[in-house]
């Protein structure tokens, strides 16, 4: 698929079969990253002025030449997250159930090769979490494990039970499973995963993953198919920002979320921001992004879907959180 048919694709009425892999494949990246870097700022405007803005529009926003127009980006973005969302601002926190992972992963404190204690929470630990969470007031919680099927369907579908009694709002961020899998966890109470692809880069992509499950790329990468399979409520997508080229990444990523929009209709969609932040393995990220750009780019997504719900880690200062 080329850059002009991509900017069109979003227009039409999506075919009802196929996952996300196969439309990555008949992408140009090349071409795509041609399409950030040749906006000028007449497409920048034509962006902002747009009722319903296209891919291309999504580009223009996130490229260079939108970089001295982010005040007018910021002003639009706000008026449209208060139209929608007025000044409400949702919490949640993890519970962190498992750091065991059988991945070799060249940025993450977790990768099997990285010499710290392992622990899988007991239910009685579990028991434990849920209180100290429940006293600092926190109604929806993220449970958290690294990737190993040792932690697998059955443990999660037992915790999911457990925890789900004593929160409003239960999501979860673990391996890619399968979509039976996603439909048990569903039926537990589940009501949201989080799947981070880390990079639509395929090569950067098994640069940084070495060893383990996650090392396939496309079957992580077909996860929100599965999960729209599995009719899971909230469908949450991110990349991680310090392994690919951010704005090839972040045009994929809305490629994708169009996908997805197009064929499952019962879920909603979230999108999280993480950036690499020093872990166990001391890993540098070859690319960085600042904090004016990822500004620029949360406001880009709020432009191109005013419904999305956005996500920002406490790893971001309270002062960056604040103003975006």
């Amino acid at each position: 698929m080329s850059a002009r048919q991509l900017i069109h694709s979003d227009q039409q009425s999506p075919p009802k079969q196929g996952f996300f892999s196969a439309a990555l494949d008949e992408l140009h990246l090349a071409e795509l990253m041609g399409l950030i870097t040749r906006s000028t700022t007449a497409d920048v405007k034509r962006a902002l002025n747009a009722r319903k803005p296209s891919l291309a529009d999504f580009a223009a926003l996130i490229s260079p030449a939108a970089e001295p127009e982010i005040l007018a980006i910021a002003n639009r973005a706000e008026k449209l997250t208060r139209q929608r969302f007025g000044l409400g601002v949702q919490l949640f926190a993890p519970l962190y159930l498992s750091n065991t992972c059988a991945n070799e992963c060249t940025y993450c404190g977790f990768s099997m090769s990285n010499k710290i204690n392992r622990l899988t929470l007991s239910p009685k630990q579990i028991d434990a979490e849920i209180s100290a969470l429940k006293q600092k007031g926190f109604d929806h919680i993220l449970l958290v494990t690294g990737e190993t099927r040792r932690v697998g369907v059955n443990y999660l579908e037992a915790a999911i039970k457990q925890i789900r009694p004593h929160f409003s709002q239960v999501n979860m961020e673990v391996q890619p499973l399968d979509a039976d899998e996603y439909l048990r966890l569903r039926q537990a109470g589940l009501d949201g995963v989080l799947v981070y692809q880390e990079t639509y880069d395929k090569a950067a992509y098994l640069e940084h993953h070495l060893r383990g499950n996650k090392r396939d790329f496309n079957y992580r990468l077909d996860t929100p198919d599965r999960l729209g399979q599995a009719q899971v409520h909230r469908i949450g997508l991110g990349a991680l920002l310090g392994l690919g080229e951010w704005r090839l990444d972040s045009l994929l990523m809305a490629s994708h979320l169009r996908h997805l929009q197009g064929r499952y209709w019962r879920s909603r969609f979230s999108l999280g921001f993480p950036r690499i932040r020093p872990a166990a393995g001391e890993f540098e990220p070859s690319v960085h992004i600042s904090d004016k750009q990822l500004l620029q780019l949360v406001a880009a997504w709020r432009i191109f879907d005013p419904d999305l719900e956005l996500s920002l880690s406490t790893r971001e200062s309270p002062e960056f959180r604040l103003h975006a």
